[in-house]
């Protein structure tokens, strides 16, 4: 059985892949089409009903629910993946660099890397949009900077464990370069945990720009996503509580998807702690 079907086979593996594919599959489509426009208000159809037309409602300026939650859908799974490009790029190159060649570029990064961690990265992401200001690239922007630590010390870690191997000693051996050694040989075995720990992250990108938005620091309305949409019905969700509730159900539907898949492929790729967990 091949990889993708060994994932398909467990429980958690089939339904975030399911989970995942639905929120992406309407972030897709909703980035080039939506039944109406998702900016447009219809204030003689403010707090619409449930119809044909609109098949969950109106908001508050009767904008069309269903239409503001795919738009929502892609602006949030963009803002996540455009998020994960940074940190993994950056954080691959300065974790391998400082992990195989080691000395005092090694030695200063950790101290960087500790003075970046003594900060919760929501709270480094909330000063660092308070300078650059609301909009969809100070977001990517200051969430790549919160997780950037993240990503460096898991690859760091990595590197160190790999290149005490044997292999890496047969390579040195061999006359091969260490730069060609780390290239060729240490990094291709650090992406299992790195893969985990992207498909975590896409999760924490997702829940912190939510709330980035909630907080009016995010994405500016009128552009709608799932962040702004809460902090939208908040003044009216005792009345029409769905206004608050679907882009709720959509953040906890996204997040338990690449949950799931994160737990999934943490048990395919790394054994030892899937027997770990079946002890405990």
């Amino acid at each position: 059985m091949n990889f993708i079907g060994r994932l398909l086979y467990r429980t958690n593996g089939l339904i975030g892949i399911i989970l995942v594919s639905l929120v992406f599959a309407t972030a897709l489509v909703g980035s080039f089409y939506t039944p109406y426009d998702p900016l447009k208000s219809d204030l003689m159809n403010r707090f619409g009903e449930i119809s044909a037309m609109h098949p969950l409602g109106t908001d508050m300026f009767g904008r069309d629910i269903v239409s503001r939650l795919m738009r929502g859908a892609w602006v949030s799974v963009s803002i996540g993946l455009g998020t994960l490009v940074i940190p993994i790029v950056v954080g691959t190159f300065l974790g391998a660099a400082g992990g195989f060649f080691r000395g005092w570029f090694d030695r200063f990064l950790m101290m960087v890397l500790d003075a970046l961690m003594a900060f919760p990265g929501l709270l480094m992401a909330l000063g660092l949009m308070a300078m650059i200001g609301a909009n969809r690239y100070g977001v990517i922007l200051a969430l790549s900077l919160a997780y950037l630590p993240a990503v460096t010390r898991v690859v760091r870690g990595s590197v160190l464990s790999i290149s005490q191997s044997e292999f890496v000693e047969a390579s040195a051996s061999m006359g091969n370069g260490r730069l060609y050694t780390l290239v060729v040989h240490v990094l291709p075995n650090c992406l299992a945990p790195l893969i985990v720990l992207s498909t975590m992250m896409f999760g924490w990108v997702l829940l912190a720009e939510s709330a980035l938005s909630f907080l009016g620091l995010g994405v500016p309305p009128p552009e709608p996503s799932w962040g702004n949409m809460l902090a939208e019905a908040k003044a009216d969700l005792m009345r029409y509580p769905m206004l608050g509730l679907l882009p709720g159900l959509c953040i906890s539907v996204a997040l338990l998807g690449v949950n799931l898949l994160g737990d999934a492929l943490r048990d395919e790729l790394d054994p030892k702690s899937a027997t770990q967990s079946e002890v405990i």
